[in-house]
């Protein structure tokens, strides 16, 4: 007789039989089954809505491509996305342009004031969208801070408010936390001493800076470039607030089809255009954002 079969069930071994239908089954040989409650949850709040608007742009008034034809038919909605994307891309170049050094200092300070710099990016998630958007509504106006500033300076007041530029301004300000999160969170694993290695060859701060440490920081601008982006294309209460008449974005177009005309189709054939085109724009920069990727790894390694 086997040891296992003589051993007491007290010992707490118990046979089993042989074979794989005798092992025992474990949730880490299907790790994927712990990504099926996020998959149904998704599906739920996103897929059916984004499915019903798609049925919606074809359904309505009638089975067809027809709101997609006046869509690209009428020359102001091309304009439109075309401003939409403009904005979208102006937006993100300014956050990188405010974040890059803002996350850099947070790299470079200390544990206390880094913690200051950290609760200065996490402030404006308390506050609403709708408060902060007004407070800028007060402050571009032709009266207010910003224009009083520049007349006591000696200049001309500056037309901002009901302007792109204040569309500009108000939409960098909601969404620079998320160019700065991404691109600290990339800056704080590389290494500095790179930089100095390579100021000790010979190569002066600003090409060392250049060659070594935006290379390796690129992926973290990539990051928050595509989350910043992706958002300015919805944003609607930013521009409906600051701006005018020139600066109105596809968002307040599909208000007007959804809510003022009752149009579902057209509101959601213009949502649905609007969704392929950054699916496609994303769809060309990703190559390039991967070998931007492997690049900055091969340089850590």
């Amino acid at each position: 007789m086997s040891a296992a079969a003589s051993a007491s069930p007290a010992e707490g071994i118990v046979p089993r039989p042989p074979g794989r239908a005798g092992r025992p089954w474990r949730l880490a040989a299907h790790p994927w089954l712990l990504t099926v409650p996020a998959v149904l949850l998704l599906a739920a709040a996103m897929g059916y809505p984004l499915l019903t608007v798609v049925l919606r742009s074809l359904a309505e008034p009638a089975w067809g491509l027809q709101n997609y034809a006046w869509f690209f038919s009428t020359p102001v909605n091309l304009t439109v996305l075309a401003r939409t994307f403009s904005i979208a891309a102006w937006v993100t170049l300014v956050c990188v342009i405010a974040a890059y050094p803002y996350a850099y200092l947070m790299t470079a300070v200390g544990p206390r004031t880094r913690l200051v710099l950290t609760l200065a990016v996490l402030v404006p998630f308390w506050v609403s969208g709708v408060v902060r958007t007004l407070a800028w509504v007060i402050l571009l106006q032709d009266s207010g801070v910003i224009n009083s500033a520049i007349a006591a300076l000696g200049f001309g007041p500056v037309r901002l408010i009901r302007t792109p530029v204040g569309v500009v301004i108000g939409m960098a300000q909601v969404l620079l936390p998320f160019m700065i999160l991404p691109l600290y969170s990339v800056m704080r694993g590389i290494d500095l001493r790179l930089v100095q290695a390579a100021r000790s060859l010979g190569a002066r701060p600003s090409l060392a800076f250049l060659q070594v440490y935006l290379p390796l920081s690129l992926p973290g601008v990539f990051a928050g470039a595509i989350i910043v982006f992706i958002l300015s294309l919805g944003f609607y209460i930013t521009p409906a607030l600051l701006g005018g008449p020139r600066s109105t974005m596809l968002s307040t177009l599909v208000q007007t089809q959804v809510l003022s005309l009752l149009n579902w189709g057209r509101g959601g054939a213009m949502g649905v255009v609007l969704l392929v085109a950054t699916f496609a724009l994303l769809a060309l920069a990703g190559p390039l954002m991967r070998q931007r990727h492997k690049q900055a790894s091969g340089a850590r390694r």
